[in-house]
């Protein structure tokens, strides 16, 4: 067992250096197979996996609120996942959490060349992202030839959100010339394509109006890229104003003494036209 004495798990220190020492002197104990917790001794890169995409939903979720308060807890949680795989992989002898830090060190250095090495730093943002993705472009093509070379769109992770991964492939076919140069052009698209659902509604089978929904927005993901917009932000903002105007129509109704469920949609949808109207965003 744990000493409730170790200078390490114990002792809270000001220090970002020890703190980090300490998380991962908790996880090594946590995982430890005689003196550990059960529940992390049984996990493996798969059964974590979904918790740090949650953790960094939520990471997202408090950013989006300006909820600064709570954004070093949520940060934390998603520290614990990076520690969580480190320790994982260490028990497994594969590497360790020295390495992760530096593969993304020695990755930073690489890709601020105008920071660290000799490139003149006096560029716009949108040239350093230009650069930044060039080399990146590199590195895939030299990794290419050490190992099995890969298509363009082989490493954009399965696992992204599905708009989040749809703007991704785009991106990544773009910089190969494959992508619309007029703005134009990606609207027609979208016409061309509500114009297919519709008729897969009326004419064919539930596969085929998936597939054609699923094709409607992809494009207006390539909508949103062209506009200079992440899709998946402006999803959660949608959703995030969607929901107070909801519960300005369910603060209204409880003030008729009503429910929506004792409501029709003629009046919510009143109440919604009243919540814009108040500027509820």
């Amino acid at each position: 067992m744990t000493s409730p004495d170790d200078p390490i798990i114990f002792d809270d220190q000001p220090e970002a250096g020890h703190q980090f020492q300490r998380l991962l002197a908790i996880m090594s104990n946590l995982r430890n197979p005689d003196t550990g917790c059960p529940w992390d001794i049984e996990q493996d890169f798969g059964t974590i996996a979904p918790y740090t995409l949650e953790e960094a939903h939520e990471v997202a979720d408090a950013i989006e609120r300006a909820a600064w308060d709570e954004l070093p807890a949520e940060l934390g949680d998603l520290a614990l996942q990076v520690v969580f795989h480190a320790q994982i992989a260490k028990d497994r002898g594969l590497f360790d959490v020295t390495d992760v830090l530096r593969a993304i060190n020695n990755k930073m250095v690489h890709r601020h060349p105008h920071v660290f090495g000799t490139e003149n730093r006096d560029k716009t943002a949108q040239q350093q992202s230009a650069d930044w993705e060039k080399i990146k472009a590199a590195e895939r093509a030299t990794k290419g030839k050490r190992e099995t070379p890969t298509g363009v769109l082989d490493d954009v992770a399965l696992a992204l959100p599905a708009l989040t991964r749809a703007l991704k492939l785009q991106k990544r076919a773009a910089r190969v010339g494959f992508d619309w140069t007029d703005i134009g052009d990606v609207l027609a698209k979208i016409s061309e394509e509500s114009e297919e659902l519709v008729e897969a509604r009326a004419m064919l089978g539930a596969d085929e109006i998936a597939e054609e929904y699923g094709d409607l927005l992809f494009v207006m993901v390539n909508l949103g890229r062209h506009l200079d917009l992440d899709p998946e932000a402006c999803l959660r903002a949608a959703n995030s104003k969607f929901t107070r105007r909801f519960a300005y129509i369910e603060d209204a109704l409880r003030k008729r003494g009503k429910t929506p469920d004792q409501s029709d949609l003629e009046e919510m949808d009143a109440l919604w036209n009243a919540a814009k109207a108040a500027g509820i965003k």
